[in-house]
């Protein structure tokens, strides 16, 4: 009886370890949604966080656990290129900002890029060797925040350097690549231009006058590329670098801001918030959330999909197609990140980090 019952435990231990084996990932970080938690700026506290698309647990603080050091700093940026992740890391002090590298599947660090780099924003992949960074340079005082122009930081991923600054206007942030064009978006300064670059020999070709903070959304089904700028959203032809139509966005209260602008899946809808200040509720901040199909020639935000308001913006995943959404309580505790289906049904919602603000889908 006792042979039997030892054979029979061992046939369960070997059966349990194959099924851990079999379901377990090659690597921890291989599939998912990478959560770009900004934290409070002057705190310096920004994290990553991993979430699986089938669980409502996130891993957290992803780059201290495999780095044993924190990323010291907000984080304004994450995104991919072949098997490298790139960080962009914005400290409250001048001079501290840094890009980190690291492997994409184990997350442990390259390359830390220090003293080359002042308020990094945006990072886009453009070959598979070679990333755009945009950057606003070293800023000013409250009467003149935005002193020097911004720049697209070329960052060599062979070398793990940045081999170039090309100059663009001031408040660099929003970037986009059609074809062999790069195209800038800005905030916050006088410029209502995009800038152009050719990114086979990384130069500035021109600006395009399109409104005032363009902000940059993307390419849609038809191949137009959608901005939002001076109040309004513009389609853009990326050949003849012409604006070929607007589209107006109308509400029932005047004063709201329309913002984190993001397509479906499909490229065929936007979604967006609309947040405001409530005065019957001393003032807080409260927001909508709406989509409309790219046919549309006018927007009414009345009738709003989803009654929250995401102040940390928008997100979908192009493998579910699912809304993601960061909310922030406060800048001093934990956030949620919330899924939805495209209906605006909930799926579910999950526990990240100080301030989720920023979303990249893995493949798998």
């Amino acid at each position: 009886m006792k042979n039997q019952f030892l054979k029979l435990s061992a046939l369960v231990l070997l059966f349990s370890s194959c099924e851990k084996t079999a379901t377990e990932p090659t690597q921890p970080y291989d599939a998912g949604v990478i959560v770009v938690n900004s934290g409070n700026y002057f705190d310096n506290n920004g994290t990553l966080s991993l979430l699986s698309r089938n669980s409502t647990v996130a891993s957290v603080d992803i780059f201290q656990k495999e780095n044993t050091r924190s990323l010291s700093g907000s984080l304004t940026a994450y995104s991919e290129v072949g098997n490298k992740g790139i960080i962009l890391v914005d400290n409250s002090t001048a001079g501290k900002d840094v890009v980190e590298i690291v492997n994409n599947q184990t997350f442990k660090s390259i390359a830390t890029i220090s003293t080359t780099i002042e308020n990094p924003r945006e990072v886009i992949g453009v070959t598979a060797t070679k990333a755009y960074i945009t950057a606003w340079d070293a800023t000013g005082d409250f009467t003149n925040f935005y002193k020097n122009p911004g720049y697209v930081a070329v960052l060599d991923l062979n070398t793990n350097t940045i081999t170039k600054k090309i100059t663009v206007q001031p408040g660099a942030e929003s970037i986009y690549i059609s074809g062999n064009l790069a195209f800038v978006g800005s905030t916050g300064s006088s410029k209502d231009v995009l800038s152009v670059i050719d990114i086979t020999n990384d130069t500035k070709l021109s600006d395009v006058k399109v409104g005032k903070n363009p902000s940059i959304i993307g390419l849609d089904a038809n191949q137009k590329l959608w901005i939002f700028a001076g109040g309004k959203l513009l389609k853009f032809n990326t050949t003849s670098k012409t604006i070929e139509s607007e589209v107006s966005i109308k509400g029932d209260i005047a004063d709201k801001s329309p913002s984190s602008f993001v397509f479906s899946s499909d490229k065929k809808t936007i979604f967006f918030t609309n947040s405001f200040y409530d005065a019957a509720a001393n003032y807080t901040q409260k927001g909508e959330t709406y989509s409309f199909p790219i046919t549309s020639t006018a927007v009414v935000a009345n009738k709003p999909l989803i009654k929250k308001l995401f102040g940390g913006g928008l997100g979908v995943d192009p493998k579910t197609g699912y809304l993601y959404g960061g909310l922030i309580p406060s800048y001093k505790q934990a956030g949620f990140v919330f899924r939805y289906k495209p209906t605006g049904e909930l799926v579910d919602s999950v526990k990240t980090e100080i301030a989720p603000s920023k979303f990249y889908y893995k493949k798998q």
